[in-house]
């Protein structure tokens, strides 16, 4: 067994797998710690991956070659585009997923990286040498050495499970919770807060009534979350669709004083937008009803996932209340719901490479920095992994900015803001999701990735055969120009004003189809269908993205106005001491950082602005 790396990684679920695989690709030796090898990619919530702003992650994190896109393309057993009515930008695509088959395709992801060693065993301690940290110690005294180190601890550290007035120690159900690695943190003085998550009763699908049940089928044109992926590998499946009752909620009111989280049992904070049962009949009383979703959590699993009634209530309450919802009359439970609860460190602490700032050696990512989902960690692991690589073999950092990716707003998110509860990731929170689509996230990232060194041939290959058919068709498409009469002649509802208009202008008409285009020139016809779906969804914004690529300069204007480290905000009098004590725990890394800090006023934009000049007129002279 290997005791030297260049980077370990804690933890296996989303964020350290995809940590291990993003440092492996650059070529890092890695060393992944796990308690359980086989426990690797488990989907310990909902089986699900995907979804709004979301599915745009993780399109994100494919065309950076990342593992997740593919292991749930291939464990996907119903395929849905969300939003699908709308405009492209707010598209998410999202996957009911076969548990088993997507822990088999992580494991083999990982197992197929050759600079990754799997070391089975429990970290208890980080190695420090002054304010560096060094590696790592396991349960049973192995040292792992390391130039980088990345947690990943989810909801491990310190996590409380709660059902009922029921509290056992736990980072999920059957799983013991980190306390010896949450006392050594408490040693690194990082900032630490509690939130809280929860998940539904899990039922036997053998007693539901499912003649009692709505349908809902996937999409009969999947789209997949690979770029790489064709089609679905796995048969397809319905999810079952119910509701909740006034049985249900006057059940649930009755007990809310046994429910952990209303007895006061919990002091974390829990996510906003999937609120208990609980909170539901609580804050929307007016309700009558709430739609439960009966998702499958595997092809030959029996057992289903009640997407909407995640819950806290004890035992005996989850079964009466279930028992009420058309379908479940006669249900069996196999797994109560519980909420858990456990501490995660202040992401302010983090620079946007998602290192701790303040001890050298050491990043964070996933829950452990307030987030919530199995994307969102994910993503910061890939985040976490390509950097930790890069320091390690001493190349500079790769940062991921608001105008090119929802990496980069979640990343300037998190650490300029911080987070009040569980953060999670919408399409609102893009300035610029016009840009920003899961249909072009390859041509926004894909290039990153080559120039980071982290994307493979294969894709490099595949890339470059795209984008060479893409601009073949758009240079096709804006070549000749068209009458209102012709554009008339087959069925464009067009003034007759004389302007002659290109047919890729003409896709921007909100009732123009590409195939009403192919009706124009016999030319059009070679273009092939997929590369027509992507320069017709390019198209509808073209008219809008050349303003908002203005706003994008202007802000990466203010990006280039770097802000250094030890940049002193107590030197600034006319500053107010509660902007001083914000931007000192924050440290924004650029002028447009700053901005985004709550309270944040143009006045002491200026001061700072003004004070940075002053510096640099004084260390030329």
């Amino acid at each position: 067994m290997k005791h030297h790396f260049d980077v370990v990684v804690i933890g296996g679920g989303h964020a350290g797998t995809e940590a291990a695989a993003a440092a492996a690709r650059m070529g890092a030796t890695t060393a992944l710690v796990t308690l359980r090898e086989a426990d690797l990619g488990v989907m310990s919530c909902n089986p699900a991956i995907g979804g709004l702003g979301k599915g745009h992650l993780v399109r994100e994190i494919d065309a950076l070659d990342g593992i997740m896109g593919v292991a749930a393309d291939q464990a996907g057993i119903q395929f849905r585009l969300l939003n699908r009515r709308k405009g492209p930008a707010v598209q998410g695509p999202r996957a009911q997923a076969d548990r088993t088959l997507y822990r088999a395709a992580i494991q083999s992801a990982i197992r197929g990286q050759k600079a990754v060693d799997v070391v089975q065993g429990e970290v208890v301690d980080l190695i420090q040498a002054g304010d560096r940290v060094e590696g790592v110690q396991l349960a049973d005294g192995t040292v792992l050495r390391a130039r980088e180190v990345i947690l990943t601890s989810g909801t491990f550290l310190r996590g409380v499970i709660h059902i009922g007035n029921e509290r056992r120690n736990g980072g999920r159900m059957g799983d013991k919770p980190s306390i010896r690695l949450a006392e050594r943190i408490d040693d690194f003085g990082l900032p630490l807060g509690r939130l809280k998550t929860g998940t539904p009763p899990r039922l036997d699908g053998k007693t539901i009534d499912w003649s009692k049940l709505g349908e809902q089928p996937g999409d009969d044109d999947p789209v997949m979350f690979s770029f790489l992926s064709g089609k679905p590998v796995a048969r397809q499946i319905s999810c079952g669709i119910t509701a909740t009752t006034a049985a249900t909620h006057d059940i649930i009111r009755q007990n809310l004083d046994r429910s952990a989280m209303y007895g006061g049992h919990i002091e974390g904070v829990g996510p906003r937008y999937c609120p208990s049962i609980e909170d539901k009949v609580t804050r929307f009383a007016d309700k009558e009803s709430h739609q439960i979703f009966l998702e499958p959590e595997g092809l030959d699993d029996d057992t289903i996932y009640p997407n909407g009634i995640s819950t806290s209530m004890p035992v005996d309450v989850q079964k009466a209340y279930v028992r009420t919802i058309p379908g479940l009359e006669a249900v069996q439970i196999r797994q109560p719901g519980y909420a858990i609860e456990y501490d995660y460190v202040d992401p302010r602490a983090l620079d946007r490479t998602l290192a701790v700032r303040s001890l050298r050696g050491l990043f964070l990512a996933g829950q452990i920095n307030g987030t919530t989902g199995y994307e969102e960690a994910a993503a910061q692991g890939l985040v976490a992994g390509l950097n930790a690589a890069r320091r390690a073999q001493g190349r500079e950092p790769a940062f991921f900015e608001r105008t090119e990716s929802y990496i980069g707003v979640m990343v300037d998110d998190l650490t300029t803001r911080g987070v009040a509860e569980p953060y999670r990731m919408f399409t609102s929170r893009a300035e610029f999701r016009l840009s920003l689509r899961a249909d072009n996230a390859d041509q926004r990232l894909t290039p990153k990735g080559i120039a980071l060194g982290c994307v493979s041939e294969a894709r490099r290959r595949a890339f470059g055969r795209k984008l060479e058919k893409l601009e073949t068709a758009r240079e096709m498409l804006q070549q000749g120009t068209f009458t209102p009469n012709q554009l008339q002649s087959i069925g464009v509802n067009v003034n007759s004003d004389g302007v002659r208009r290109t047919a890729y202008q003409l896709l921007s008409f909100p009732d123009v189809s590409f195939d009403d285009v192919r009706m124009l020139d016999e030319a059009f016809a070679e273009i092939e269908p997929d590369t027509a779906t992507q320069i017709a969804k390019e198209a509808i914004y073209a008219n809008y993205l050349a303003r908002q690529q203005r706003d994008v300069d202007l802000l990466k204007k203010d990006e280039a106005v770097a802000i250094p480290s030890g940049f002193s905000y107590d030197a600034l009098p006319s500053l107010s001491n509660e902007l001083k004590g914000k931007l000192s725990r924050t440290r924004p890394e650029s002028i447009a950082q700053a901005a985004r800090i709550e309270g944040m006023t143009p006045a002491a934009l200026a001061l700072i602005v003004a004070r940075l000049r002053q510096d640099e007129r004084r260390a030329i002279a």
